[in-house]
């Protein structure tokens, strides 16, 4: 599993990014979430969390996303 912060969080569309070091990514690479991916609570700018990274069509994408 990947370790990162979450970096933007849109509640009304109940989304947002994690910037991450870990992975195969580019530096300037954010990893785009759900929150049908995270369940719980909605998540708030710089929450640490720990996830898996998964290819989508528009980049990459965090699943399994749990709040560290």
């Amino acid at each position: 599993m990947a370790n990162g912060k979450v970096d933007f969080f849109n509640d009304t569309g109940g989304y947002g990014f994690i910037s991450t070091d870990d992975g195969d990514l580019d530096d300037d690479e954010d990893v785009f979430f759900h929150m049908e991916d995270v369940g719980g609570e909605d998540l708030t700018e710089g929450t640490e969390v720990e996830f898996d990274i998964e290819s989508s069509p528009k980049g990459p994408r965090a699943a399994n996303v749990v709040r560290q």
